[in-house]
């Protein structure tokens, strides 16, 4: 270890590691302190990338079932369980070095053990085996993440009571599934178990799936959920969780519109969120205190405490990995006198890979409203794009809201095929400030997915071509 640090980051995450390969490519000596045996964090090792893979995996699936429509002929579709979650954690394991070379390439020293802050201003690291070791450096920054979070009184106990780490590798697959929440990580696996062949039930507290996202979206995946099967009970709160080894079951109790009930499963997978790791840090050693779960942070970054700085999890909403990593290479360009200021949460997309996939930016229609704004709303259907319908995937619709004064883009959600793709061109209008005519005006290719938005746009103020 170099006895000369500027920077040490806590934390390989997305944002981690982002941060540290920025700082290094500003000029700072960084070291990066990770406790897991790979790099990467939550989102490559036990998230983001492990869980697409498997939702590939069940694409395919349903898109190997429709190969009639294709005028394809096909024998027996089966699967074999071992190879469908071996498949993703061999797509975890080549990325995962990917991110330990991008470390080597851009001189960040790795230091392998759990690192917390001292009164000192030192960041002790504690190995698994060996004595701590000490780094002294002028700046901090913690990026370590969050775990999935439970219900009050519910302990996730890896057998029974599940979290989606466990979710995504488990050794066969359960006949029957209940899903406690509804929000991007209870969909996605309630789309994934779905296809193949799982009973799930995905209760969710609120009136809809996808709580806060816009309505006509969360109406179109609904459908989608229910065609593959699941059972979707919104407005319903969980009241406990009961599990017994010997029967090999859960018992979800909840309260509904009709009153107390109850609900079985092979297996209960919690998925109402994520807690950030705050704990075991050594925040109070420097007068620090979370609150809620949050470290407070400055426009760039910085907490309370000068030279310690913090983001991701730990600093709140929107607990995404592109999120992090945005806010990592923000806080190493602050560090060096280049700051950009924080990312406006409302440019970060919100995608949701299950099938259809769901993806927004900016605001929804009824935020706009709630702030009092008058808006224009223009939709394109699926069902009348060229691409969509030849690809027989025409299910969903694009929606762009727009200020009706000034004809500026608000925001858009899409639901449908690549939607998640589809939704940086949105996010590229809101950064750059882009009107409606400036999307219905510029030429989309045919026949694309992508000719929706400029559809979309012009149907908001009444001057759609194809629908």
């Amino acid at each position: 270890m170099s006895d000369s640090i500027d920077l040490v980051v806590i934390g390989g995450g997305p944002g981690g590691s982002a941060a540290a390969i920025r700082a290094s490519q500003l000029g700072l000596r960084v070291a990066l302190v990770e406790a897991e045996e790979r790099l990467g964090g939550t989102c490559l090792n036990w998230g983001c990338i492990p869980t697409k893979a498997l939702l590939r995996q069940a694409q395919v699936l349903r898109l190997l079932r429709r190969a009639e429509e294709f005028g394809l002929t096909t024998g027996e579709i089966g699967h074999d369980w071992q190879q469908v979650i071996g498949r993703s954690r061999r797509v975890v394991e080549e990325l995962s070095g990917g991110v330990a070379a991008l470390m080597r390439k851009n001189r960040v020293e790795v230091v392998r053990g759990r690192g917390r802050l001292t009164p000192s201003r030192e960041v002790e690291v504690v190995p698994d085996d060996g004595d701590p070791v000490r780094l002294r450096a002028e700046r901090v920054l913690l990026a370590t993440g969050g775990r999935p979070a439970s219900l009050p009184g519910v302990e996730i106990d890896g057998e029974r009571v599940i979290s989606s780490r466990e979710a995504m590798v488990l050794p066969q697959r359960p006949d029957t599934l209940v899903i406690i929440g509804a929000g991007a990580i209870g969909v996605e696996f309630a789309s994934f178990y779905g296809a193949f062949g799982t009973r799930v039930v995905l209760l969710e507290a609120e009136a809809q799936v996808l709580p806060g996202e816009d309505p006509e979206a969360a109406t179109v995946l609904t459908a989608a959920l229910e065609a593959d099967g699941v059972e979707v009970r919104t407005g319903v709160r969980v009241t406990g969780v009961k599990t017994t080894s010997r029967a090999r079951r859960a018992t979800v109790a909840f309260e509904g519109p009709e009153g107390p009930a109850e609900v079985k499963g092979e297996r209960a997978l919690m998925a109402v969120g994520v807690t950030a790791n705050a704990g075991g840090l050594g925040l109070a050693a420097l007068g620090l205190r979370a609150d809620r779960g949050r470290v407070p942070v400055d426009d760039d970054y910085q907490t309370p405490v000068p030279g310690v700085y913090a983001i991701g999890d730990l600093i709140g909403p929107p607990q995404l990995a592109h999120a992090a990593s945005a806010e990592g290479a923000a806080a190493a360009e602050a560090m060096a006198g280049q700051g950009r200021g924080r990312p406006d949460p409302a440019s970060i997309p919100r995608c949701i890979y299950s099938e259809p996939e769901v993806a927004g930016v900016g605001l929804t229609q009824a935020q706009a409203e709630e702030q009092g704004i008058e808006v224009k709303v223009g939709r394109f259907p699926l069902i009348a794009s060229g691409r969509a319908r030849a690809s027989g995937d025409a299910e969903g619709l694009i929606k762009l809201v727009f200020g009706a004064r000034y004809g500026d883009l608000l925001g858009a959600v899409i639901v449908g095929p690549e939607a998640t793709e589809l939704i940086a061109e949105a996010g590229l209008a809101l950064a750059m400030e882009a009107t409606w005519e400036e999307l219905a005006h510029t030429v989309h290719a045919h026949p694309t997915l992508s000719e929706g938005l400029m559809e979309a746009a012009a149907a908001a103020f009444g001057q759609s071509i194809n629908i």
